[in-house]
């Protein structure tokens, strides 16, 4: 029988850190392997580099199972018309 596989691409902080337990709580050893990318210190890996681009990661954390991006971890690149509409870079009088 062969495992799942869990991906975790993570920046190694605290609410990084909360998803990475709360998988680790919810999978067990013998149904997944389980790979933890860190992208503060791994990103200059080739593999990991690979698999950010892979999967169109664009947020931390994000979670992959068996090569899909859950959906909860997609979002789009930000653009400088997302920041214009929340009001960055409008003058605005308070």
């Amino acid at each position: 029988m062969n495992k799942s596989k869990i991906e975790i691409f993570t920046a190694g902080c605290p609410l990084c850190n909360s998803v990475v337990g709360m998988v680790k709580e919810l999978a067990s050893e013998w149904s997944y392997e389980l790979i933890i990318y860190d992208l503060v210190k791994q990103y200059e890996n080739k593999e990991c580099k690979t698999r950010v681009e892979l999967y169109n990661v664009k947020r931390l954390p994000s979670v992959v199972v068996d090569g899909k991006l859950l959906a909860c971890c997609t979002n789009q690149d930000i653009t400088s018309q997302d920041l214009i509409t929340a009001g960055i870079g409008k003058n605005v009088i308070l």
